[in-house]
């Protein structure tokens, strides 16, 4: 008999694998996602915001009650704010109108502040992320805070640890290839490290948007895929983290949302249609006996009222 969790934060993790039935590569290679929607907030950051509060509980940096401040794009602000609620810390967020609004009610009704820093037209760039990044700082600073810099945080990888080792135990060890989308790298630094202490073989690839090809050598630019490309070559990601790099474009991350929704009822966010666009690529690249594995970072829900624009 299973224990009942204590209380919601108890439930984070151990989400399902679901292999891909009708948008799958032509040579019969296998795509599994695991489905990260299923966290109380729909979303994988649930996972690292548990770490990177209780890290920092655990040896003193944060104390009880301590207030916490942090810049986020969205989904990290809102399992922050879950957290926080849970156990008691006052929570200051700096994000922007770049992101979905029901990211940014969703902070507020969990308990949450808001500064909302304001963007070029609802484009994600370099300068708004390190605008938003600067006014954190500056807000920690003058509350005598705790900032969990989510851009450096190492707390954050052993949260990917675990679910690297979830990933290995559902596919009973028979994984070809791993792909995500790169925001602040940890989750594709932190799952591919584990997944290749496990069978060295496994090729990595990372993706981000073809508008803003950063880590492949391109020029910085704006693109509107919520939560990955920052704009620069971020601290936590280093060159030997993904054996090579896919490039999707805004359009095509949407493209591929919409069709996950409609022909396998995985009603997803963009990055997700991203990660979705690279596993195929690498699938077709790899052969039709090739297992590959990448995410479902959220659900589609936090992007109603965008997703409703594209629609009309």
């Amino acid at each position: 008999m299973n224990r009942s969790p204590n209380t919601i934060l108890d439930t984070i993790g151990n989400t399902s694998l679901l292999q891909l039935r009708h948008v799958a590569p032509s040579n019969g290679a296998r795509i599994f996602v695991k489905l990260e929607s299923q966290n109380p907030t729909g979303s994988m950051k649930d996972r690292i915001a548990l770490a990177m509060i209780e890290a920092p509980e655990r040896d003193g940096r944060l104390k009880p009650g301590g207030a916490v401040v942090e810049y986020t794009g969205g989904s990290t602000g809102v399992s922050l704010a879950l957290v926080c609620s849970v156990k008691r810390h006052p929570l200051h967020l700096v994000s922007s109108d770049a992101f979905s609004k029901e990211k940014l009610d969703h902070m507020r009704l969990l308990g949450a502040k808001l500064t909302i820093v304001p963007s070029d037209n609802g484009k994600q760039t370099e300068k708004l992320t390190k605008d938003m990044i600067r006014e954190a700082h500056r807000i920690a600073g003058d509350m005598d805070a705790y900032i969990t810099a989510q851009m450096e945080n190492t707390d954050q990888l052993e949260a990917y640890t675990k679910m690297a080792d979830e990933i290995w135990d559902q596919t009973g060890g028979h994984m070809d290839g791993f792909v995500q989308s790169v925001g602040t790298a940890a989750s594709i630094r932190g799952i591919s490290q584990r997944l290749r202490e496990h069978d060295p073989r496994i090729r990595v690839v990372g993706v981000e948007p073809a508008e803003s090809a950063v880590l492949s050598g391109g020029a910085t630019g704006a693109h509107k895929i919520d939560g990955i490309g920052a704009g620069y070559v971020v601290p936590l990601w280093h060159d030997g983290i993904a054996d090579e790099l896919e490039c999707v474009s805004t359009d095509e991350a949407r493209a591929m949302a919409f069709r996950l929704a409609a022909e396998e009822g995985l009603f997803c966010g963009m990055s997700t249609g991203a990660n979705v666009t690279g596993a195929l690529r690498l699938a077709e690249r790899l052969g039709p006996k090739a297992t590959i594995v990448t995410i479902m970072c959220d659900t589609g829900m936090k992007y109603m009222k965008t997703f409703a624009q594209s629609l009309d």
